[in-house]
């Protein structure tokens, strides 16, 4: 084995921050004109092999061509979010780079000891899967990368070496190669696992150029990694409620829109369970919310319990002390049993008075069920029935004396208070979110956005309204912070022009009112080109950016100054209908804004899903 020594910084400090503005590729300095800083292959001759590396003309010198698949690399996975979406961009446009005949990428699994192979890509020789299922390596045959020592330094082997006993060694014999790389994947400073390339006997040996080369491309997908696991905790969070750890409204209704494509199609029985719990006020006003809070989640606790009765189903909690089962493929009744069950355990619980339990399935004589919406609302009647009544078991539609008074409730809309209702009659109480009125944690900021969306959506946003749902996150993202003002723009596709389609003003900052000309009207429009990170933040990026900070873009620090703004937090993305940016500006009122853009990049992604309409 031949240890090449070529080092990407072991802290990290060449991945840029996911919520940066800047591209991955910014974070690797590669020119060509500067010996010693240029890219690895600067001054090795020409090589051929069985790919270009995605570099165009086979002429190219190899500084050139390797920077152009930096490049490539960076602009690639700048669109993936999800880990196995890097790991399969990264492994091919390794192996072209670096002309291979097959590149893999494992992960160290550090609870079994084993190196697993998430994606070999290339010529794959007798027993190898292009996705494997099961190939994995006692991580103790490689002890170069269990030495902390080493770190993170590239190997190469090849069949013609003394040390034919090593593992690699032996590898390359069975499956037909002759040479191997390895170069470690560091994230966050420890060895995330292993970018293995490979070449055949017909192919050049790997050499110290090839170590450097393998290193910036290690580095770089270490920054895609780190981004695509980001990315996927600021996912589950926008998913999952947050003081429960079920499932939350936006989640409960992608899955019933799912559902509902299933039992359109295919005749899928879908059951919903809707539980409003009992004396949840009371005991907030009387003891507190921290111990409403402990009600609510053993109660939480419970509904889990229940569900796992329905194996494939989903809990979740709609909002305050609202929550749902969701179920499929089983009879009416297997669901109404776990409704009684749930019911009795309410009862049982420490401080509870029970729940008001209503269950609707496309299984029972409720008539046409045409939409997610209208299964939502037979259930949510047959809850609101319960909680009238008092009733200790569940209320299911459609199971009534003809006519069914659930059936009908659940024909009109819910019930508003107004000074003629009835005393007693059960209302709403959700809560949009819990504690401060200003939080910038970024926990508590996906709640409070989440919260409002699932609140205001059905009754005030139609789903499709795109910019309705784009004014809900930048209106309370801004409040949660004491923002200033929020703007909301437009680029059509294949648009050059940002116009400003909406703003709101929360107050007055020290600069003059002509600095808000650019703002006066929803109708004012400003060059992309003028703008770069913006620009970039349109295709799904975001970024933050305070005043006096080294490396801001200069158009974007003008426009803090002239507007009297310290902070400015960006995000955008694209829908059917466009491109979108939603920019909040603070001041020194406000709260701090640092590495707030991956929870705003999350909101805006999440209010783009769904239809999409344009501007008015």
């Amino acid at each position: 084995m031949r240890k090449v020594v070529a080092r990407a910084d072991p802290q990290g400090h060449d991945r840029p921050d996911p919520g940066d503005r800047r591209t991955a590729a910014d974070a690797t300095t590669l020119d060509p004109a500067s010996p010693g800083t240029g890219p690895p292959g600067a001054d090795a001759p020409e090589r051929s092999g069985p790919e270009r590396g995605g570099s165009g003309d086979a002429s190219a010198p190899d500084a050139a061509r390797r920077l152009h698949a930096v490049m490539e690399l960076a602009k690639a996975l700048a669109t993936a979010h999800t880990l196995m979406d890097v790991v399969g961009i990264s492994a091919r446009q390794a192996r072209l780079a670096m002309d291979a005949a097959l590149a893999s990428i494992s992960v160290w699994e550090r609870d079994s000891g084993h190196l697993r192979v998430l994606v070999n890509d290339g010529d794959l020789a007798e027993g190898e899967e292009a996705l494997p299922h099961a190939e994995t390596y006692a991580v103790t045959d490689f002890p170069e990368i269990i030495d902390p020592a080493t770190w993170p330094t590239t190997w190469s082997n090849s069949v013609d070496e003394h040390d034919s006993d090593h593992e690699r060694v032996v590898a390359l014999r069975r499956r037909g190669r002759h040479g191997c790389m390895v170069a470690p994947i560091m994230v966050e400073g420890r060895v995330w696992g292993e970018l293995y390339l490979a070449r055949n006997a017909e192919q050049p040996r790997f050499d110290a150029v090839d170590a450097e080369f393998a290193a910036v491309l290690a580095a770089q997908i270490s920054a895609g990694l780190a981004q695509a696991e980001h990315y996927q905790r600021i996912e589950k969070l926008a998913f999952t409620d947050p003081l429960t750890g079920l499932a939350n409204r936006r989640a409960i209704d992608a899955r019933l829109d799912a559902a509902m494509t299933r039992h359109y199609r295919e005749g899928t029985v879908v059951s919903l369970i809707v539980c409003d719990v009992n004396g949840l006020k009371r005991l907030n006003d009387e003891r507190g919310h921290d111990v409403g809070d402990r009600l609510l989640e053993r109660f939480a606790d419970q509904l889990s319990a229940c569900s796992a009765m329905l194996p494939g189903s989903m809990a979740a909690r709609l909002g305050g002390d609202e929550f749902c089962v969701l179920a499929e493929g089983f009879s009416p009744d297997e669901v109404v049993a776990v409704a009684e069950d749930l019911c009795r355990r309410a009862l049982r619980m420490h401080d509870g008075e029970g729940v008001a339990c209503g269950v609707a399935s496309t299984g029972d004589p409720v008539g046409p069920v045409t939409s997610a919406d209208r299964l939502f609302r037979l259930a949510d009647a047959a809850q609101y029935r319960a909680k009238g009544s008092r009733a200790i078991h569940p209320v299911v539609a459609g199971r009534g004396q003809p006519p069914d008074l659930t059936v009908s409730l659940a024909g009109g809309d819910a019930p508003v208070p107004t000074e003629s209702t009835p005393a007693g009659m059960p209302l709403r109480d959700r809560r949009r979110f819990r504690g401060a009125l200003h939080n910038a944690d970024p926990g508590r900021l996906l709640a409070a956005v989440l919260g409002a969306l699932d609140e205001r959506e059905p009754g005030r946003v139609h789903r499709a309204d795109t910019l309705g749902r784009l004014e809900i996150v930048a209106d309370t993202f801004a409040r949660m912070l004491d923002g200033v003002a929020w703007w909301i723009s437009y680029v059509p596709p294949h648009g050059r022009s940002l116009r400003t389609v909406r703003y709101s003003i929360h107050r007055m900052t020290g600069a003059p009112s002509s600095a808000r000309a650019r703002f006066e009207e929803t109708a004012t429009e400003y060059a992309l080109h003028a703008y770069p990170a913006s620009a970039e933040a349109v295709q799904g990026g975001g970024f933050v950016q305070e005043v006096g900070d080294p490396g801001n873009d200069p158009a974007e620090e003008d426009l803090l100054l002239v507007g009297g703004y310290k902070a400015m937090v960006v995000a955008g993305g694209t829908n059917a209908a466009g491109g979108w940016l939603v920019e909040v500006f603070t001041d020194g009122r406000s709260l701090p804004v640092h590495g707030l853009a991956p929870v705003l990049r999350a909101l805006v992604a999440v209010a783009l899903t769904g239809g999409a309409s344009l501007p008015e």
